[in-house]
């Protein structure tokens, strides 16, 4: 990674939890705390994007400047493009809490381990229904995957926020690529007429792109369209900072674009239930709007080798313990 720009990138991450740190009580930051030592420990590898509890410290309860200490890390880990997203997350669950009459805070839960000034490996995570943010921080570099960010309602209807549609570009890009493709290509690009009920890695803790289609190659596309899918890639790399986000673009490109891929399911009007996913080498990104007829949208970038950090962990414990 840039050095510089990885190095600013820690330095406000690390400064956002230690102010997270000072405004919450010693019971609350035990249960920040609490955990698996050993940052590679399959807990750690636990995660949801449903509805429900999760381990770690509620931000439901949390007092006005803890909530905007917690906001604060969430954007110092994020591009400002990935904040808005992670922040959108957030509005629309507000919104579809509201529309069903539910009353009471945002839920989310937030977890630390490790040590932010210790010098070594140290993790940061928040997780909720339509949000699972997961950073990895080591003196070599920073990891944010898995990703994940949902919107239901995906179009909102009606009041303050009517017509807002969180992931509009990340569906946008995808339905233009798959519009344009001629009947040939699309051929290739499209495996099934009716989409998959949801995103096909789930919640794994390691995602297996076999269990994506094939589709289409970059190489196989024409020059505008390996435009577009190189766009639509950069919207989920683009979600995290921007010395990370270079660092995986150029991994991509330097081991061939022609490693892309890119296949789509469903219809391709608006409006109409769709998947589709782009597969390379190392990361993989899926999008489903498929729920709800075709109102409720997922999207999830998951890296092979970066996935909780596991890389910078590896490298780490193999030297500070053989």
């Amino acid at each position: 990674m840039d050095g510089q720009q990885w190095e600013a990138t820690a330095a406000a991450v690390r400064e956002a939890v230690r102010a997270l740190l000072r405004v919450l009580e010693p019971e609350q930051v035990r249960v920040l705390r609490a955990g698996p030592d050993r940052l590679d420990a399959p807990e750690w590898r636990e995660w949801t994007y449903l509805p429900g509890s999760r381990p770690g410290l509620a931000t439901e309860g949390l007092d006005a400047r803890q909530r905007e200490a917690v906001d604060a890390v969430l954007a110092a880990a994020h591009s400002v493009e990935g904040a808005e997203l992670a922040r959108g997350a957030i509005e629309v669950e507000r919104y579809r809490r509201a529309a069903a009459g539910a009353t009471g805070d945002d839920r989310y839960w937030v977890r630390l381990s490790g040590d932010p000034d210790s010098g070594g490996p140290w993790g940061w995570r928040m997780n909720g229904h339509h949000l699972a943010v997961h950073v990895l921080i080591a003196p070599d570099g920073m990891r944010v995957t898995p990703h994940f960010i949902g919107a239901e309602p995906a179009r909102i209807a009606d009041g303050p926020q009517a017509g807002r549609r969180l992931l509009g570009p990340e569906e946008d890009l995808a339905r233009q690529l798959v519009t344009d493709l001629d009947v040939g290509r699309r051929a290739k690009a499209v495996f099934a007429d009716s989409p998959p009920d949801d995103i096909l890695t789930r919640d794994d803790p390691f995602a297996d792109p076999d269990l994506l289609p094939t589709g289409l190659t970059h190489g196989d596309m024409a020059p505008g369209e390996q435009r577009l899918l190189e766009r639509l890639v950069r919207r989920y790399l683009d979600r995290a900072p921007a010395a990370y986000a270079r660092e995986c673009w150029s991994d991509t490109v330097a081991q061939g674009l022609d490693t892309l891929s890119f296949s789509w399911a469903g219809g391709r009007a608006p409006g109409d239930r769709h998947y589709y996913c782009v597969r390379a080498p190392d990361f993989l990104i899926e999008y489903d709007n498929t729920q709800d007829d075709g109102n409720h949208a997922h999207s999830v970038w998951r890296h092979v080798r970066h996935d909780w950090g596991a890389d910078l962990l590896r490298a780490h414990y193999t030297e500070q313990h053989g």
